[in-house]
């Protein structure tokens, strides 16, 4: 009989392949394959305590508007929404920034994950956008982000203004895919780590990213720079 058909498989293996780190007995474990921890990294987010939700039907009395005039409560499908009813507005910021925003009264917070739909109820082509403002220290130092149609220097980027016109702190090349259907939007932000993740549609894979320190707890609110949307099922979970 051949000594082969004597030795069981794995000491057949281990004589040849000494140097393989073989397990005997033991099933591999592929629950930590980056794809998964990415996952319960995100479920983490998820499982954080609720700190705001609204869906507008009782109206906007959760929310201070900075402008009245561009802001209004509408009927877009299922029940009421937040929404921008005009490209132009009396507020004139400082600095060069946003011009349409609506801040969530009553919450600062570090470390949050904010969601929400938004629906863009203009076609401006290119110009279509939609602003997360987070970090908002006053109308001079906070971040937002520009989910604009076609990104450049200062469209489609997360951005800050910080005492000086808006400065973006990404070079994002991906446009933003607008039409007239509502879409699903998500930001995550980890103020010790100092990370900035949006997401647009696809809540797996961030649409931008970005690390920066500058502002921790601040306020967070919705809005556009110069552009048309309406806003509903917004929640906030964080610390």
């Amino acid at each position: 009989m051949s000594m082969f058909k004597l030795v069981p498989a794995y000491i057949f293996l281990i004589m040849f392949f000494p140097g393989a780190n073989w397990v005997v007995g033991q099933s591999i474990d592929t629950s930590l394959k980056p794809s998964n921890i990415q996952q319960a990294t995100s479920n983490q987010t998820d499982e954080m305590p609720v700190l705001f939700k609204d869906n507008f039907e009782e109206g906007a009395s959760k929310w201070e508007i900075i402008d009245n005039q561009s802001w209004k409560l509408e009927e877009h499908g299922a029940g009421k929404s937040l929404s921008i009813i005009q490209r132009n507005s009396e507020y004139e910021p400082k600095v060069r920034s946003p011009r349409h925003i609506a801040l969530i009264k009553n919450i600062e917070a570090a470390d949050f994950v904010i969601k929400f739909k938004v629906k863009s109820t203009k076609d401006t082509g290119n110009h279509r956008d939609c602003c997360v403002f987070f970090g908002y220290q006053n109308p001079t130092n906070y971040y937002y982000v520009h989910l604009g149609a076609k990104p450049d220097p200062h469209s489609g980027q997360i951005m800050i203004v910080k005492d000086a016109p808006r400065l973006a702190l990404t070079k994002n090349e991906k446009r933003t895919p607008w039409d007239d259907s509502w879409h699903n939007v998500k930001l995550v932000r980890d103020s010790q780590k100092g990370t900035i993740d949006i997401y647009f549609d696809d809540m797996e894979n961030p649409h931008m990213s970005v690390k920066d320190t500058t502002f921790g707890k601040g306020r967070i609110g919705l809005g556009s720079f110069d552009d048309m949307n309406a806003f509903d099922e917004v929640e906030v979970r964080g610390k």
